[in-house]
């Protein structure tokens, strides 16, 4: 629609607004009563009288402008049509007087005369109103004719009506609810309560998915919920989902390793944690062990402290900054601390966190290699540590670069250095058993002939690892020495082949391992108690073996995977005839035992009540779920007594020869 019309829209929306406190006031009656179909109807008479006061509107406005604005002077017909270029002129004159003259309300005022409010249209439906309001309190009179009639109603079977009401364990802090019979969500250990809303009926039964029957009358029926299970009553089956409780999960940030060594000449330590529980965290403490000293002097200081409560009771979080000296940590200490967590679930779970390591490097000192995590060993002048040899291996590497070395003088300083490596790599192969040649070069001259017998053993033997020293390391130590060793060999063939950019990396591999080896001194175990059995003081030295085990070798017996009554139930289910007696105890026990998973156990809980409705065609997946726990049938061979005669010996001796 073009702009000149806009004066048009305004006339159409003042028409509208003079019918709308009619529509409104048609609706409040039928709105009161909540009756549909009437307010439905009154809606498509609205519809209708705006179409046709639109109709109205559009037919008429040009002769509305003409009676109301004079200054119109009956030409508002050239709004429409203005074919000429003095009829187009003349429009625009027109369009700005009657902007002017429809300023304000004076658009209502031209509206008015032609468009009346349509009071009058609301009394038939006003009327209409008052009769189905009438028609609707009518048989409120022919209330007491109808008594007699829900007399003998009353005396019929009353339905019961179930309520169900679930109420969470204390220590959650949840509010109980009631309702229809629903599905349920609760935390393990809530109490479902089954009651009757009208005790006057009769007594109603209740089926559990385990086998149980509740019985709800005159007293409620109660339930302690400590796994998931289902309840049907009058066919219709609803689910109690069991949310077990969940421990308290201890996250450490700081440190990020298990072990954390400071650098020298550190000052403060770090510590950032969060203990955080499904509903609340009872308490939490951090525990410190301080380790000072070497070898057999080490002294231990032990203290814990609780870790504060915050805004939030589910969540702890901890942070501190500690100083050395708080600590109490000197040079070569180290601090060993774990978290303890424990919620405030009916029974408490208590969750440990795993043991951090905080070490303060000690000094170094002249020999690192010497550890006393091994035996000290008195070496010769000649051999040098592993720093020393990674230390003339980049001095060689630097010459080669620097100056131009013969080929013979750089296989010169590379072999010495290879034997270095050797002569060290030797030394540390006798704590895995390795032989080594480093002290027996002298003792092999001294050995000699014994009443002119040659004693090869003690002549030509070197002595390996024995069974004693074969345990004197842990299984870790062994591992960090074979892996020194493997990078020391690996270092002394590049040293051999003349290429000791090759060997670096070895080498420092090498060192690593050592150092390790350096700081493997001191092990942290947490404090552990042995608990003997109790002593029966009454059958104490009397000499009475009753209950006693006995010595005599008796061959196993083959373990009934499957019990016979399992058997019996799943062969019975494979044919529609009759099942055996207390097959549903034996399922259940079967089912409750070997699934473990909540939905396959509800699944197989739920067969197991349909095949006792009657279920024919259900008969088969009860089959497979029991078929399903069984996990994994144990093989047991047998041995096979054998018979043995003087022929089958000859006839066996006469095969061999």
């Amino acid at each position: 629609m073009h702009g000149e019309l806009e004066p048009v829209r305004r006339l159409w929306r003042a028409a509208w607004l003079r019918r709308l406190p009619l529509w409104v006031l048609g609706a409040l009656p039928w709105l009161t009563l909540r009756l549909l179909p009437g307010l439905l109807a009154w809606i498509a008479w609205c519809m209708w009288d705006a179409v046709r006061l639109r109709q109205k509107v559009a037919h008429g406005w040009t002769g509305w402008f003409d009676a109301a604005v004079p200054g119109m002077e009956d030409s508002s017909a050239l709004l429409v049509e203005a074919d000429t270029p003095l009829a187009q002129m003349q429009r625009r004159r027109l369009l700005a007087r009657l902007e002017a003259a429809l300023a304000g309300s004076n658009v209502r005022r031209v509206v008015r005369p032609h468009v009346g409010t349509g009071l009058a249209w609301l009394l038939p439906w006003l009327a209409l109103a008052a009769g189905v309001w009438f028609l609707g309190q009518k048989p409120a009179a022919t209330t007491q004719a109808a008594a007699p009639v829900a007399a003998a109603a009353a005396k019929a079977p009353i339905v019961p009506q179930l309520t169900v009401s679930a109420t969470p364990p204390a220590y959650t802090g949840g509010a109980r609810s009631t309702g229809a019979p629903r599905d349920l969500s609760l935390p393990e250990g809530g109490l479902v309560t089954w009651c009757l809303k009208n005790p006057e009926a009769v007594e109603t039964t209740l089926e559990l998915s385990d086998g149980r029957t509740l019985k709800v009358g005159d007293k409620c029926a109660a339930l302690t919920a400590t796994e998931s299970l289902f309840w049907r009553w009058r066919g219709a089956r609803y689910t109690v989902k069991v949310t077990p409780d969940a421990a308290p999960v201890i996250t450490v940030s700081q440190p990020a390793q298990m072990i954390q060594e400071l650098k020298t000449g550190a000052a403060t330590a770090a510590m950032a944690l969060a203990v955080q529980d499904d509903y609340r965290v009872q308490r939490a403490t951090l525990h410190l062990t301080l380790a000072r000293g070497s070898g057999e002097n080490i002294k231990f200081l032990e203290r814990e402290m609780p870790l504060p409560a915050s805004s939030n009771p589910r969540l702890r979080n901890w942070a501190k900054t500690w100083t050395l000296a708080e600590l109490g940590m000197e040079p070569g200490d180290e601090l060993y601390f774990f978290v303890r967590a424990v919620d405030n679930a009916a029974r408490p779970h208590t969750v440990q966190s795993p043991t951090y390591t905080l070490r303060l490097p000690a000094p170094e000192v002249e020999d690192e290699e010497e550890t006393t995590a091994m035996p000290m060993l008195v070496k010769p002048q000649s051999l040098r540590s592993q720093r020393q040899i990674i230390i003339d291996t980049e001095q060689l590497i630097a010459d080669m670069k620097s100056t131009r070395m013969s080929a013979d003088t750089v296989r010169e300083r590379s072999e010495t250095i290879a034997g270095d490596q050797g002569q060290l790599r030797r030394r540390y192969g006798q704590f895995l058993g390795e032989e080594s040649s480093l002290f027996g070069g002298e003792a092999h001259d001294d050995h000699d002939a014994r009443d002119g017998k040659l004693d090869v053993l003690h002549q030509f033997g070197h002595a390996h690892d024995e069974a004693e020293n074969a345990t004197l390391y842990d299984e870790g130590t062994k591992k960090i020495l074979r892996r020194a060793l493997s990078a020391m060999w690996e270092a002394e063939k590049a040293l051999r082949a003349v290429t000791p950019r090759t060997a670096l990396a070895p080498e420092l591999k090498a060192l690593v391992a050592i150092k390790e080896l350096q700081q493997a001194d001191r092990i942290y175990l947490h404090k552990t108690a042995f608990v003997p059995p109790p002593i029966k003081e009454a059958i104490r030295m009397t000499g009475d073996v009753v209950g006693a085990a006995s010595y005599a070798r008796v061959q196993g017996e083959s373990a009934d995977a499957i019990p016979v009554r399992l058997r019996e139930l799943v062969a019975a289910l494979s044919s529609e005839g009759a099942l055996p007696a207390l097959w549903t105890r034996t399922a259940h026990d079967w089912i409750r035992e070997r699934l473990t998973d909540d939905e396959q156990r509800l699944a197989a809980q739920r067969a197991v009540q349909d095949v006792r409705d009657g279920c024919l065609r259900c008969r088969p997946a009860l089959r497979a779920w029991l078929r399903a726990g069984v996990q994994q049938a144990p093989v047991l061979l047998q041995a096979q007594p054998v018979t043995t005669t003087p022929f089958t010996r000859a006839w066996r001796e006469g095969a061999h020869q």
